[in-house]
């Protein structure tokens, strides 16, 4: 790279070489002149009431790439068919998701990616809710020009053979949910149910209105009849609501367990929720819900479901490590 510094006052004609912010506290912070910009007469004092008093002309080398070339490359090597790319500014391209849907990302390749010199790849925390139009992540690299070298290595951890792009919007299968309602003081209607409202609220955010519900009272075989019956019935996701503590008179864990193939976890690292239940019979998921799922907005409960509605396996480790930064609302 070749940089030349020119006087502001002799810059005119001149194309800029990289985009320019300007800053008015409390005001305006943006771009104010675009890479490419051939100053004019006019521009001068704004210039100069930006601080420059000179600029630079780059003359790239073999070898080199211009931030916001890199940006690019960088970006369209990571983005999969659910996300759409800004326009480059200031050598940044940011990543939107294109629809509705749970944002991938793929920590081990952005990892990697990260540990390269002066790369930078910053995403949202992944496997939450998106909608269309959410910013996911951005991408650039530190200096003004990078060696081509880095951008490709980039590159050639994107293209590594995996099923998926490195960042992406995964989108939900079509669901039919039943919720499998406990308790004898519910179903003989001595106290009101509070789940199901809470859940049909729930699953209509993510589009779902798919919902049955059936109220089954404390015993065990009940219960996992109840359960075996709505996977029968072509039942993608049952949920079990109630009776998920350790009291004895609490029968749901165990009905989960007769009738599921596999049982992932009881209980969670995470706060609230961490009495949660996971099971699968066959490819059903079995959810089985504590009350704080009624209570609070955030629970494990919402950090697992859009991993489900997307078709995603969840296995014991997946919950695991979802400790580091488990208690939701605090």
């Amino acid at each position: 790279m070749i940089r030349r510094e020119v006087p502001v006052e002799d810059a005119i004609g001149l194309a800029l070489a990289h985009d320019m912010t300007r800053i008015v506290p409390g005001e305006f912070k943006g771009r104010q002149f675009k890479r490419g910009h051939v100053v004019r007469e006019e521009d001068i004092p704004v210039l100069l009431d930006m601080g420059k008093r000179h600029l630079y002309i780059l003359e790239l080398e073999p070898g080199e790439l211009h931030e916001d070339d890199a940006a690019v490359r960088m970006a369209q090597a990571i983005a999969g068919d659910g996300v759409e790319l800004s326009e480059v500014s200031e050598g940044k391209v940011i990543l939107r998701a294109k629809r509705d849907g749970m944002l991938w990302v793929d920590a081990r390749r952005v990892t990697a990616m990260n540990t390269i010199d002066e790369i930078s790849i910053a995403t949202k925390r992944p496997f939450q809710h998106v909608s269309r139009g959410t910013s996911l992540a951005a991408v650039r690299p530190i200096p003004l020009v990078i060696a081509e070298d880095k951008v490709r290595a980039v590159e050639v951890i994107a293209s590594q053979a995996q099923k998926r792009a490195v960042i992406d919007v995964l989108p939900y299968q079509p669901q039919k949910v039943r919720i499998v309602t406990t308790g004898s003081e519910i179903l003989h209607g001595r106290v009101e149910d509070k789940f199901g409202p809470v859940l049909r609220a729930k699953l209509a955010r993510y589009g779902i209105q798919d919902v049955h519900q059936v109220f089954v009272g404390d015993e065990r075989d009940r219960i996992a009849d109840a359960i075996v019956e709505a996977c029968e019935q072509g039942a993608t996701l049952v949920l079990v609501t109630g009776g998920m503590s350790v009291d004895p008179d609490d029968r749901s864990p165990g009905a989960i367990r007769d009738a599921a193939t596999e049982v992932v976890t009881y209980g969670t690292p995470m706060l609230p929720g961490s009495m949660l239940m996971l099971a699968y019979r066959n490819d059903t998921a079995i959810f089985g819900l504590p009350g704080a799922v009624i209570y609070d907005p955030i629970t494990s409960f919402d950090r697992l479901l859009p991993r489900v509605l997307t078709g995603l396996r969840v296995r014991k480790r997946d919950i695991a490590v979802l400790g580091v930064g488990g208690w939701l609302n605090a």
